[in-house]
């Protein structure tokens, strides 16, 4: 979703429902990710809209050693100039954030 679509969409839940929580995090800070999200009061109870802009993954590098014990992974290479913007809602039940579908919020 995009920044226009994203700011719509927040205006829009601010005024039909009023905003409880808003806020804006750094994650992923070696590669310049952030969350943004809002926490109101919707028609299924308490909900939170979420977004998290990172950088696109653009490919893996594996390594590792051959010899027993010896450590290996998988790092990740980013795009330094796509990001990806994921879209995310919630519903509180007793206590707990529950992911809902989202489709109908960006519509």
């Amino acid at each position: 979703m995009g920044d226009d679509k994203w700011a719509e969409l927040l205006d829009r839940v601010e005024s039909q429902f009023g905003v409880l929580e808003r806020g804006d995090e750094e994650i992923m800070a070696a590669s310049g990710g952030h969350r943004e999200f809002v926490v109101f009061n919707g028609p299924m109870g308490k909900m939170m809209l979420e977004r998290v802009t990172r950088p696109k993954v653009i490919g893996e590098k594996s390594f590792g050693g051959s010899k027993y014990g010896a450590g290996s992974g998988v790092e990740k290479i980013y795009s330094p100039d796509e990001t990806v913007k994921i879209v995310k809602a919630y519903r509180d039940e007793d206590g707990e954030w529950t992911e809902i579908d989202a489709g109908s919020f960006g519509q």
